[in-house]
């Protein structure tokens, strides 16, 4: 299969509020725009657009491996080293994750560390680096 950007928007509640949060902790630098209504972020290579908005997106918890994780969420392989400065912004911010970092498949050729946070919007973002990232799709 060939490269793609994946393209998602998602509601933002607060639009310049939730822009701070993906550039500032996040890192994230802004694409296209109309001001007031939505806003291009480049998550990682990725089309995400925040749109101004009222609601917020329900979650629910739902059994895996580890325990439970909210549903629907979204998020990012990063390098160790991306995720571990990530790891450092949020700290500095003084963000709580939903569900601190962890690691998963410990001793599997699929071992990972991943964490869940939420948004301004709540949100809910799952960040994660592959001790082998070359498995997911060889």
């Amino acid at each position: 299969m060939s490269s793609a950007i994946v393209h998602l928007a998602i509601p933002a509640g607060n639009l310049a509020e939730t822009v701070k949060f993906y550039t500032e902790v996040f890192g994230c630098t802004l694409g296209n725009s109309e001001e007031g209504r939505w806003q291009d972020v480049n998550f990682w290579g990725n089309e995400l657009t925040l749109h101004q908005s009222e609601e917020q997106l329900p979650s629910v918890r739902h059994d895996v491996d580890m325990g439970n994780v909210l549903v629907p969420h979204f998020g990012v392989h990063l390098t160790e080293e991306d995720f571990q400065a990530l790891k450092d912004r949020i700290a500095k911010a003084g963000l709580t994750y939903i569900d601190e970092p962890y690691r998963r498949f410990k001793g599997d050729k699929y071992e990972q560390e991943t964490f869940f946070i939420a948004d301004p919007n709540n949100n809910i973002l799952e960040i994660k680096t592959m001790k082998n990232p070359e498995v997911l799709w060889p």
